[in-house]
């Protein structure tokens, strides 16, 4: 489903990411972990072609998105959450919710998305700048559900999250995984990792320098907490 290949990327002068290649199957859930400043959040950018100053090859199943501006990417398929949600603090819950454009006939309704996230039609009429985090971070990730984006792009979605809410959002991504649809995850929070993902990227200073199995994870986790600066 997805295919990054030689990703390079700069600020300026300062070199972000360094021949940085990742590959997720359809079906598949897959991590971006690493310390605050590693390359995590630019690499999700680039995939979504957010991030101009770059050099690399990204590739959704046989389409070569290297043209592509992030509303033909979104078009194509991809669905970006960023770390800071995306909400709009002027919008009601509702209006968010209808405002996505349905990009594919696996696109979710507004009805099964109150079914998963019932705080979400508690407060339908409510204004975004009145959710908590938790309930930002579940409209935002209903989004791109709603628009039927076949890969899912996820900045940090637990960060600051009460226990229960992180177990919904779980639920959610292995329902995505269920119905076929790749998720790449920038996730601090190991437990959660492995708990939903298949496999995990660690980066480094912008450099990829191990690909780890949940069960390996598992064996080496104090050394992989302490790569993750936790």
């Amino acid at each position: 489903m997805l295919e990054v290949s030689g990703l390079d990327a700069w600020y300026g002068e300062a070199q972000a990411l360094r021949d940085v290649s990742i590959r997720a199957a359809a079906g598949e859930v897959v991590t971006l972990m690493g310390r605050n400043g590693a390359g995590k959040t630019t690499a999700l950018r680039c995939v979504m072609g957010l991030h101009s100053s770059m050099r690399g090859s990204v590739r959704l199943g046989d389409a070569d998105l290297g043209a592509l501006g992030p509303v033909q990417r979104a078009r194509a398929g991809l669905g970006y959450v960023p770390d800071d949600r995306g909400i709009y603090a002027t919008l009601t819950v509702e209006e968010h919710l209808i405002l996505p454009p349905r990009a594919a006939d696996s696109a979710w309704d507004v009805e099964r998305v109150y079914a998963a996230f019932p705080a979400l039609r508690a407060r339908r009429g409510q204004y975004a700048s009145k959710l908590s985090g938790g309930e930002r971070q579940m409209l935002a990730i209903a989004r791109v559900l709603l628009m039927g984006s076949r890969l899912l792009l996820l900045d940090e979605p637990t960060e600051g999250l009460a226990p229960i809410l992180v177990q919904q959002i779980a639920a959610i991504l292995r329902d995505a995984k269920a119905e076929g649809r790749t998720v790449l995850l920038v996730e601090q929070n190991l437990r959660f990792a492995t708990a939903v993902a298949d496999r995990h990227y660690l980066l480094s200073q912008g450099t990829i320098v191990a690909t780890l199995g949940n069960d390996e994870v598992r064996a080496r986790e104090s050394e992989v907490l302490q790569h993750l600066g936790i």
